[in-house]
Parts: C-alpha cells; structure tokens; sequence
C-alpha cells in the first residue's frame, strides 16, 4: 500500500511480459473527474430550463412511488425528462458544448490522474476509460482534453419517441460485460475509487484505489483477498 509522495507515481505490476502493451483501465468519475461528470450535465439542463423543472414536479409522485423500490430507476426517469424532446444530433451536440465548457472551468480534473494517463500512454500502454458516464459526454470530455487513442467503455443513449434515453447503465459487473464484447478478456491494472468497481478490480493484475480511505481500502482488500494499491490524486 502506497502512501505520500509514492502514491503519485505509476504502481509497477510484476510478472508483465515486456513484448505485449500492458491493458491500464480507468473509470472515470472519482479517477480522472472531480464528481459526477453525467449528474452534472443533467443538473446543468434543468439550471437552464424552468419547463423541465416544471415536468420533474409533476413526475414527483411516481418518483416517490418508485424510490423505495429502485432509487436507480427513480434516477433514470429525471434524466428521461431533462431529455425530453432531445434527439441524437442535437444530444450529441449539446454534450459537446457541455464537454468545451467543463474544461475551461478550474479544479474540476485530478490533475495526478490525468498525468498518470499520459504517462501509461507515453510508456506504450492499452489505456481504457471504463465509466459509468454516458458515452457522448465523457468522449466529448476527453476529446477536450486532447486525450487522443484512449479507448472509452460508458454508459449509452438511444433516440426514442420522446427524446433520448438510457440504453446501457455500465456499471458494476456490466463493465465486464462491456470488456468482454470489446475484445479485452484481461487487464494488468485498474484504477478506481469505488467499491462498486470490485469486479472491474477483482480481475486486474493490480488494482489501484483512488483517494479511498483506510477503511474502503480494508473492506477493498478483504473482498478482494489481497492487498491493493492506493493513490491520493489533487
């Protein structure tokens, strides 16, 4: 376990084959992104629209009727209204702008993190961004900051009758699932500050937990049955 100025640097992983690039994966939000990347552009839709205030009211019964049951399917539905009325080109569009602006705004990125990602880069790596963000916006977001040849595994959207909506909810064991239909049956290391992505961290050669605290690094290691990396990024 990794603390002080050590936690700044690459965690080597042993027993790596020097002819083959090694795969890094990255989730994103809590990793590379200060927060909710996706939570924020949804509540940046509602800052600029009263109408959809409006709508999420009247939708206040049913999310209450819900919450108990499915807080994630209570979620869903705000996200369905702020996209109310949204189709593709103009969702990927406004993701986009959402993306150019995000990253004109200070402290809002784990610089660490992002240093981290270009050294693996630079060093020859696989790096792949595995989130649970919806495609449009974290893609947007790293275009934005000029991120070139990282792979992305998100969360997606579809067109629908009413604008867009929720496809593909990639968290969990689902980002194994995303792994597996993309080609990537292993990986030599993993970066991640949730315990959510224990799957994802369970499979790695190294796991890496970002800015965690002793105790979610005790319960990490426990259901992992071995001692793990851990990073503080700024």
């Amino acid at each position: 376990m990794f603390t002080g100025e050590e936690d700044k640097t690459l965690p080597a992983t042993a027993g790596m084959e020097a002819m083959a690039p090694r795969v890094v994966l990255f989730d994103f939000d809590g990793v590379l992104f200060q927060g909710d990347s996706f939570r924020q552009f949804i509540k940046e839709r509602y800052a600029r629209s009263p109408l959809r205030k409006l709508l999420a009211l009247t939708a206040l019964p049913w999310l209450l009727l819900v919450w108990p049951i499915s807080w994630r399917l209570a979620v869903r539905t705000l996200v369905h209204v702020s996209l109310l009325g949204v189709g593709e080109r103009r969702y990927a569009a406004e993701a986009q702008a959402f993306a150019a602006a995000l990253v004109r705004r200070p402290r809002q990125f784990y610089r660490d993190g992002l240093q981290a990602l270009r050294r693996h880069q630079a060093a020859g790596d696989r790096v792949i961004v595995v989130t649970g963000c919806e495609r449009a916006v974290v893609q947007g977001i790293l275009d934005q900051l000029g991120l070139e040849g990282v792979e992305v595994l998100a969360s997606e959207c579809r067109p629908g009758l009413l604008g867009m909506r929720v496809k593909f909810h990639n968290v969990g064991r689902r980002k194994l699932e995303r792994l597996a239909a993309h080609g990537v049956a292993a990986w030599q290391l993993a970066y991640s500050d949730s315990l959510a992505d224990i799957p994802m961290l369970k499979s790695a050669g190294e796991a890496v937990l970002v800015n965690g605290t002793p105790k979610t690094c005790k319960r990490l290691e426990k259901v992992l049955g071995r001692s793990v990396s851990r990073v503080e990024w700024f």
